[in-house]
């Protein structure tokens, strides 16, 4: 038996089944419930939604919608010059329930998150099964920065990310949108637009254009780059 769902207005959907993206309220929120097991997972992005909350399960498609264009991605000469000096090294897949669990954690400004243990368990789960995925930055043996998501065909839903020295989060980030790009993937998402990523190059899109792209992107038959791009250079 499916697990049972309830829409944005309160109205029971026996099939289990997601409603449609555009019937979300004025705040993005689809529908309650559900589960988040791997399958259910993949069908919610597949749609355009993603889970923000274990208690209950909360679904979200909001408008708009938040993307970083590979060729809007901002690489200063700040972030150049930590890039060639900083001492960095970067792996894919290699720590990724590390990079969860960093994510996770409280920082200075940010007492809370939305990275439950659910969420922790759940999104490994994916990982194991060859579709969530992680980059971490190095220095020497420890990881000070890394960023995770969610690669469906063409598209990488860009989950968190996070730093323990400067930058190291936007150098993770940087090296991923070249191996994306590099791998034929077409739609990065990051759901809402924050200061941050807007200084990045993030911007906002109408749902209904990110719905259209999404449709296209999920039919490519991208695969997930096992290792950095070797003698990498920032997204041109």
């Amino acid at each position: 038996m499916s697990p049972i769902l309830i829409d944005c207005r309160g109205r029971l959907i026996p099939s289990g089944r997601f409603p449609e993206p555009w019937l979300a309220n004025r705040d993005g929120l689809v529908a309650l419930g559900g589960d988040l097991e791997p399958e259910t997972l993949l069908a919610a992005y597949r749609r355009g939604i993603f889970p923000w909350s274990v208690d209950p399960i909360s679904w979200w498609s909001p408008d708009p919608r938040a993307i970083i264009e590979f060729h809007e991605f901002r690489w200063s000469k700040r972030r150049q010059r930590y890039l060639r000096n900083g001492g960095f090294t970067f792996t894919f897949d290699t720590a990724f329930t590390r990079v969860m669990t960093e994510c996770a954690r409280s920082v200075p400004g940010r007492r809370s998150t939305w990275i439950s243990p659910e969420f922790i368990r759940a999104y490994s789960r994916l990982h194991e099964l060859g579709h969530a995925h992680s980059v971490e930055c190095w220095q020497g043996t420890a990881l000070v920065g890394g960023v995770y998501g969610v690669a469906v065909g063409g598209l990488f839903a860009g989950e968190s990310m996070f730093s323990r020295v400067s930058n190291a989060s936007t150098l993770a980030l940087a090296v991923l949108l070249r191996a994306l790009q590099d791998s034929g993937f077409v739609l990065f998402d990051t759901q809402v637009l924050s200061p941050h990523t807007a200084s990045l190059g993030a911007r906002e899109i109408p749902r209904r254009d990110y719905l259209a792209r999404l449709a296209q992107a999920v039919k490519l038959p991208c695969t997930f780059p096992r290792h950095p791009p070797s003698g990498f250079c920032p997204v041109p």
